[in-house]
């Protein structure tokens, strides 16, 4: 039997899942990672880690399943988006890479967005993307961009490891503001606008194509056969659509992770900048897809657990699992200022309506109800909410019952949860390895996974979510003018 291993490149972990020919999840393993954050507003991490984490949960695997290893037919690759890491001629890495969620660039991401990137890239360009993060390196560090000969995207760091080939794939290279995301090519144009050119950039290929073969060096180490195909792969929720099968137009997933995605799939290429809402290459070969995104939906539990020293499963567990009305705490999740529909940098959260017998409880719920907020105007900006049939639910957070709950009732829409097993972007990165390998039909492989429950919105509790809604979005000018 063959079997097709995928590789997920996080913020705070990488993960590595060996799947059969028949898409059965066989083994997961996993690396913890760590952000570095120096500077106010900034979010780093050092490449290396990448690998030291890949080498780590590689072997992990290796412990159980060595044979199952040697007979691995191809590799599949998803990341973290945006992510700027430069390398120099020898492929060493310059400096810590600058992640989606450093907020730093701001500024020269302003410069950078007019009418002409809008209208090359399909997209604003926000802070968090890699073009203006060049500018901010050419203006405070140009010895290190002196130096630099490419620069890759985060899980690309890793493929050139693995495969001694500098390639990046259309849905990563969408959010760099150098693609023409229409053309599926780097834009000179916007190349120009940064001081680089083509040769600065990886090789372009599509996700479900081979980008480069394993090292025999490398594969001889990790105890997988040298020569395996690598597939182009996808950024971290391109992945995760072909992880649950949302390829065709109008599918659509909820995602809720560190950042927090509403994502629908398009066969065709209509991009509204001015909404916020982004417009990418999807994986696949003449697809594209829409997304809006939240910069702290998991990661504003996360936030909560590290203030309150409760872990996010145990905040979660303490709230009563009955469907209740919205919470009389307002919570914004601005923790890293807000991508759609605002693109600001500058707002940060609040917790707004505490009093003296606001509990831990309350705090919890809130931030959940946030989150499906900041969600819902993702939802607003890409059409309204009546537009949205049903989606599924992935990520760290869909193990709340309860989130997904609120999420139905804030959203008015069906809320589906997979059944058991693995559906993420690691599983969407080995459907993706095995197309490269085996020239798979990917509308036969990609298929939505079974659902274990789904969610229906209630019509009272609906009706009082939309006014806590507009009390929400009534609060972002007030906290925006408080933030600066």
């Amino acid at each position: 039997m063959a079997y097709y291993l995928g590789l997920d490149l996080g913020t705070s972990s990488l993960k590595a899942l060996l799947i059969d020919e028949n898409q059965h999840p066989l083994a997961t393993a996993h690396a913890e990672l760590k952000v570095q954050r120096p500077h106010f507003g900034w979010s780093e991490q050092d490449p290396d880690d990448w690998i030291a984490a890949a080498r780590s949960a590689i072997a992990e695997l290796r412990k159980e399943h060595s044979t199952l290893l040697q007979n691995v037919r191809g590799i599949g690759l998803s990341g973290q988006m945006h992510g700027a890491t430069l390398i120099d001629a020898d492929g060493t890495a310059l400096r810590p890479c600058i992640l989606w969620n450093d907020t730093r660039s701001h500024k020269q991401a302003a410069l950078l967005d007019d009418d002409e990137a809008r209208r090359i890239t399909g997209n604003i360009v926000f802070p968090g993307f890699t073009a203006p993060k060049l500018l901010w390196l050419a203006e405070h560090e140009p010895e290190t961009l002196a130096k630099m000969d490419k620069v890759l995207l985060p899980k690309d760091y890793l493929r050139f490891w693995l495969t001694g080939e500098a390639v990046s794939e259309m849905s990563d290279a969408a959010g760099t503001a150098w693609l023409d995301t229409g053309a599926r090519a780097w834009s000179a144009r916007m190349l120009e606008r940064t001081g680089l050119n083509e040769g600065h950039m990886p090789r372009l290929v599509e996700g479900t194509q081979a980008s480069g073969y394993l090292r025999k060096a490398l594969a001889e180490e990790l105890g997988l056969p040298a020569g395996i195909v690598v597939a182009g792969g996808a950024g971290d929720n391109a992945a995760s659509a072909c992880g649950v099968g949302v390829v065709a137009p109008g599918n659509g997933f909820i995602s809720l992770g560190t950042s927090g995605v509403l994502f629908t799939a398009t066969d065709g290429y209509s991009p509204a900048p001015e909404t916020a809402v982004h417009t990418f290459c999807h994986a696949l070969p003449g697809r594209w897809h829409k997304m809006g995104v939240t910069l702290s939906a998991a990661g504003s539990l996360e936030w909560l657990s590290s203030v309150t020293g409760t872990k996010p499963a145990e905040l979660t567990a303490e709230l009563p699992q009955d469907p209740q009305g919205p919470s009389r705490v307002l919570f914004l999740p601005y923790l890293a200022g807000e991508r759609t529909p605002h693109n600001d940098a500058a707002v940060r959260g609040a917790l707004i309506g505490l009093a003296a017998e606001t509990s831990k409880a309350d705090l919890t719920r809130a931030v959940m109800e946030g989150v499906a907020f900041s969600i819902r105007d993702c939802a607003e900006a890409g059409g309204g909410i009546a537009a949205l049939n049903s989606l599924i639910a992935v990520g760290a957070g869909s193990r709340s019952a309860l989130w997904l709950q609120i999420l139905a009732d804030v959203l008015q829409t069906t809320i589906m949860l997979p059944a058991a097993g693995d559906f993420g972007a690691a599983f969407g990165a080995a459907r993706l390895a095995m197309c490269a390998a085996e020239g798979t039909d990917t509308t036969q492989l990609m298929a939505a996974p079974p659902i274990a429950r789904t969610f229906e919105p209630d019509a009272h509790r609906a009706k009082e979510f939309d006014a806590a809604y507009q009390r929400y979005t009534a609060a972002y000018l007030p906290i925006r003018e408080l933030s600066l």
